[in-house]
């Protein structure tokens, strides 16, 4: 398992973005329900849990070249969630919810970079895997 260091604790990576998919759900339980953030919750909500179950199924890759397929849509799924939280917290005026959209917003671009991070390092160990 990859452990990131952060300001003198560990994080298991799993665990990570396991509490962030969670995370996601209860702030998007306060949003108020309209038909467009209906479709942003459920874009959202689908994103946000893919970081992680695809950073597990790296973790379970049968190949190198699975591992990679499987952090590269880890850090795509990051980055799209990056794309839904600001949407969100762009159309929704309301301060309460902008506190923890920011935190959100600021996780999900950390969990975008340590995939990348995890990609890069592996290929200069891997140079050949992919």
């Amino acid at each position: 398992m990859n452990k990131i260091p952060n300001k003198d604790r560990v994080y298991d990576l799993e665990d990570r973005t396991y509490n962030f998919a969670k995370d996601i759900r209860l702030w998007l339980k306060k949003l108020p329900k309209t038909l467009s953030t209906a479709e942003d919750i459920k874009q959202l909500i689908r994103s946000s849990g893919s970081i992680g179950a695809n950073y597990i199924e790296a973790n379970e890759a049968l190949s190198k070249k699975d591992f990679f397929m499987r952090m590269r849509i880890s850090r795509k799924e990051s980055k799209e969630t990056t794309y839904w939280i600001k949407l969100i917290l762009g159309t929704i005026p309301d301060s309460e919810l902008d506190k923890e959209g920011n935190r959100l917003l600021n996780e999900s671009i950390q969990l975008t970079r340590i995939c990348s991070s995890i990609i890069e390092n592996s290929l200069k160990s891997h140079p050949n895997s992919v």
